[in-house]
């Protein structure tokens, strides 16, 4: 806070929007509650707070303070400790009602969360639980269900394509096309449609696609190019545990699995283009007069893009280099320049590449866009070289066994450079009848040389 103006997050601005129609009278605390996803007395005590202090009391009372429940580091560390070396075997819990017998106070729930960070436990998969039909949400904009349908849509009449779909649940409204596959191109494509058209959904209900949730080589989360899209745009991203989960989606793939398949083959449709266009003449325009229900709430949820939030820019596939010393950017195998103003920090800093839909390249360094220009490909430039070291004859690489022809025999496109350190380009090899002796041969001055003349007056003398 400074002065009269007021720092909020983009989820605080979100929250302030939607208590605004709290205030006004226009929708309940318990609808808001369920639409910002806090309970109900959350609601009320904001409600309070902002008729006391205005927009300032939607702001987190521990901005810029730790949190109160924060457990000291030492005593963290500690624990750790402790538990590596005598409780290795012990679960949570069991750790945790031993730790505090020893004056070492810690929820059972916390400890496992420490563990787990520091790898010292693995998570173990929970049953099932109980599941039973779930209602529609209230409000449009609530809750967005996503999927991708794979079928011969076109009855071999032309090439392979890929529905992808993106249904409201409360009011089965759709917005969908064709696309070559199911890719987090196309899913950013689609999103961009629904949100020029409809606004920022509340969260969106998916399968655990790799395009929406992935996980690395040790098993935990990753962040994918699409969930770090939804996560610019303020959006939730809830996995479906099962196919069935997510039925509204479900079924209007059957249903377009049939009566699309039978309008696409009356429309003589051959290409993509055609297929879009029979889905959106025909296809969507039939579904979204006849099949669509009215929400419980006549309320939307969906929420204006922000000035900030720049689509194409959100919408494309980010990508993190590191700038040279000569302030040059390499990205699938083509080197940028990057031209002045050189910015503080851009030498040897890491830049945001986007690779927009359009095919364009866009180069982002904390916040700012830079100018670039296209230098060409990176083997124009000359291949890096090997280890000098290594292309000195006679000489076989440590850890390799002598006789061995691929580790002894030089390569035949590089040969080794003088006075180099190694970082530059390796000189291509020159034709056998061209090539010199590099032996250097000891200097002998001329015989006319100033030095011998005064050499042979001081002889003759």
């Amino acid at each position: 806070m400074d002065g009269d103006r007021i720092s909020m997050s983009q989820r605080e601005r979100d929250r302030l929007k939607g208590m605004s129609l709290v205030l006004s009278g226009e929708r309940t605390q318990r609808e808001a509650g369920r639409v910002l996803d806090v309970t109900e007395r959350t609601i009320r005590r904001w409600q309070r707070r902002l008729e006391a202090e205005g927009d300032v009391g939607i702001v987190h009372r521990l901005r810029g303070r730790p949190s109160n429940a924060t457990k000291c580091p030492d005593l963290r560390r500690q624990v750790l400790r402790i538990y590596a070396k005598e409780y290795g075997d012990f679960g949570p819990t069991l750790a945790a009602e031993k730790l505090t017998e020893r004056g070492l106070p810690v929820a059972g729930e916390t400890l496992r969360r420490w563990l787990i960070a520091a790898r010292l436990w693995k998570p173990k998969r929970r049953r099932q639980k109980h599941r039973r039909r779930r209602a529609r949400r209230e409000c449009f904009g609530e809750l967005v269900q996503a999927d991708g349908s794979i079928h011969d849509w076109l009855e071999g009449r032309g090439e392979g394509m890929t529905l992808l779909v993106m249904i409201d649940d409360a009011a089965s409204k759709v917005v969908a096309r064709f696309y070559p596959a199911e890719t987090t191109k196309g899913y950013m494509d689609l999103l961009g449609r629904y949100l020029r058209k409809h606004g920022r959904m509340v969260a969106i209900y998916a399968d655990r696609h790799s395009i929406f949730f992935a996980t690395d080589a040790n098993g935990e989360a990753v962040l994918t190019q699409f969930g770090r899209a939804l996560e610019d745009l303020g959006i939730q991203l809830i996995p479906a545990a099962s196919p069935q989960a997510k039925g509204r989606v479900e079924r209007f793939n059957g249903t377009a699995q049939d009566r699309l398949v039978k309008e696409l083959r009356l429309a003589g449709a051959t290409t993509i283009a055609e297929a879009n266009e029979v889905l959106d003449r025909v296809f969507l325009a039939w579904f979204n007069r006849r099949c669509t229900v009215k929400p419980a709430s006549g309320n939307d949820a969906h929420r204006p893009l922000h000035p900030s939030m720049h689509l194409p820019g959100i919408l494309s596939i980010h990508e993190s280099r590191r700038v040279a010393n000569d302030y040059t950017v390499r990205l699938d195998n083509v080197i940028y320049q990057l031209l002045r103003p050189a910015r503080p920090g851009l030498r040897g800093g890491r830049v945001v590449m986007e690779k927009r839909a359009d095919g364009s390249v866009h180069i982002r360094f904390k916040g700012r866009y830079l100018k670039y220009e296209v230098v060409g490909p990176a083997h124009s430039s000359g291949a890096l070289p090997p280890n000098p070291r290594g292309l000195s004859p006679g000489r076989t690489p440590a850890g390799k066994e002598e006789g061995c022809v691929a580790d002894t025999t030089q390569p035949s496109a590089v040969r080794s450079t003088a006075r180099r350190s190694g970082c530059t380009p390796a000189e291509p090899c020159p034709p056998d009848s061209e090539q010199k002796d590099t032996v250097k041969k000891p200097y002998r001055p001329p015989a006319n040389h100033p030095w011998r003349k005064s050499f042979k007056k001081k002889r003759t003398a």
